[in-house]
């Protein structure tokens, strides 16, 4: 069995889309730019993110986005917006994007692993 070649990745998010951002960093953890990429392997590189609160969100994001969470319980859904969790925990709205775009099977959570934000 060969050895995978894991490269590291550092990228500036000041005055970068929130999205555009999120896609570029999941098909580098993927590893899609690489030749030898298999979808069912694991060959991605590890990405470093810097500068997140200056992170730009287009539209009115900010103001109209939510998260949901429910914990199976009657009348146990919680919503957060999107501006009250950027203003508190800003890595964990790129990490929640980035989790949401990888694709959901076994290698997910290997993969959001290789992210790190600071």
């Amino acid at each position: 069995m060969e050895t995978i070649e894991r490269k590291t990745h550092i990228l500036d998010a000041t005055a970068q889309r929130f999205g555009r951002l999120a896609v570029r960093v999941a098909l580098l953890l993927r590893g899609k730019q690489k030749t030898e990429f298999v979808p069912r392997q694991d060959v991605g590189d590890f990405v470093v993110v810097k500068n997140v609160r200056q992170m730009q969100f287009s539209g009115k994001k900010l103001s109209q986005k939510s998260y949901y969470r429910h914990s199976e319980y009657l009348g146990s859904l919680r919503e957060t917006k999107l501006e009250k969790l950027f203003s508190s925990r800003p890595e964990e709205v790129l990490r929640k994007a980035v989790w949401g775009m990888l694709p959901k099977n076994k290698l997910r959570s290997k993969q959001i692993h290789r992210l790190k934000i600071e």
